[in-house]
């Protein structure tokens, strides 16, 4: 009897392989690419309490406490960086993150499905388009000598303006570049919701005489707020760890009043001054902050609406 349950059991699992081992195939990839870029260095974080020297072991020479957190304390560049990114990344997310939640109310009053098709289709493109090219298209457009939107300046009797080389135009630039290259990738989840929201929800509603901005009210955000809740938990985790790539390629000595932020602080102290333990304690700093504004978010929204991530 035990021998047959085992033979089944072994024919369970050799079925049920033959039919999904394709799909295990294929996490191959993105497995090794979490363990490989997303855990492995997290073995690194030792390195902010150890003192690292070019050439030696790996993980350090000796262990050196708390050291370097008071370092960067202490340190006025480090909390100039931290202001800059704080204030940019909540103007950011205040401003990028209910753009796609618009976008996506929007594209989902649109009754064609072939305009709707195309609008989606060109408001996904950009979030492809590499950073160093958008870096590049930014620069081009706003060239003192070159670039149109100065030429339209002179149009109109106005002094040429340097837009990247000025701190005071740094954040327009990037945050209305994150609201061109990624508001209609982010609307997808919005728009996969409103796909789902049952339609008898709408006939009701337009039965008991409701207009559609009021069936927008009361019916389409509602069945949102689940996933904006999350979506919103998710985006408070990265409030410290904006577009390094963006910021870097931006970044100039004219401007870094504004543009310097922490990940091009923990690169210059890292890769161009070799303080690689200096740079590990300042980086893991901005994720125990993430971490705590994701557990705070995620706490005051379960108590509050009864919707969390864990």
């Amino acid at each position: 009897m035990e021998i047959a349950t085992v033979r089944t059991s072994h024919h369970r699992a050799r079925s049920y392989w033959k039919r999904y081992s394709y799909y295990y195939i294929l996490l191959i990839l993105p497995l090794a690419y979490f363990l490989i870029f997303r855990y492995g260095p997290i073995a690194g974080n030792v390195l902010a309490f150890r003192k690292y020297v070019p050439g030696g072991p790996v993980y350090g020479t000796e262990w050196v406490g708390l050291r370097y957190f008071k370092l960067f304390m202490n340190d006025p560049n480090f909390w100039v960086a931290f202001k800059n990114t704080l204030v940019l990344s909540i103007l950011n997310l205040a401003i990028t993150f209910p753009l796609p939640i618009l976008f996506a109310l929007l594209i989902n009053e649109i009754v064609s499905p072939r305009v709707k098709k195309f609008i989606q289709t060109v408001s996904y493109f950009p979030n492809f388009v590499s950073i160093v090219v958008v870096v590049g298209m930014i620069k081009e457009l706003l060239s003192p000598t070159t670039g149109w939107v100065n030429q339209l300046l002179i149009h109109f009797g106005m002094d040429p303006i340097f837009f990247v080389n000025e701190s005071g135009w740094f954040r327009t630039i990037y945050i209305t570049s994150d609201i061109w290259q990624y508001m209609g990738w982010n609307a997808i989840i919005y728009c996969a919701v409103l796909a789902s929201v049952d339609s008898q929800l709408y006939e009701a509603a337009e039965l008991d005489g409701a207009s559609r901005l009021k069936q927008t009210i009361h019916v389409t955000i509602p069945q949102m707020l689940p996933t904006i809740s999350v979506v919103f938990i998710l985006s408070l985790g990265s409030i410290l760890s904006i577009g390094f790539e963006k910021a870097l390629l931006l970044y100039t000595p004219s401007n870094s009043a504004t543009s310097d932020i922490i990940d091009t602080f923990v690169f210059r102290m890292g890769l161009e001054n070799s303080n690689y333990s200096y740079a590990t304690a300042v980086g893991m700093f901005g994720g125990l902050i993430g971490l705590f504004l994701v557990s705070g978010a995620n706490y005051i929204s379960r108590k509050i609406s009864g919707i969390s991530l864990y």
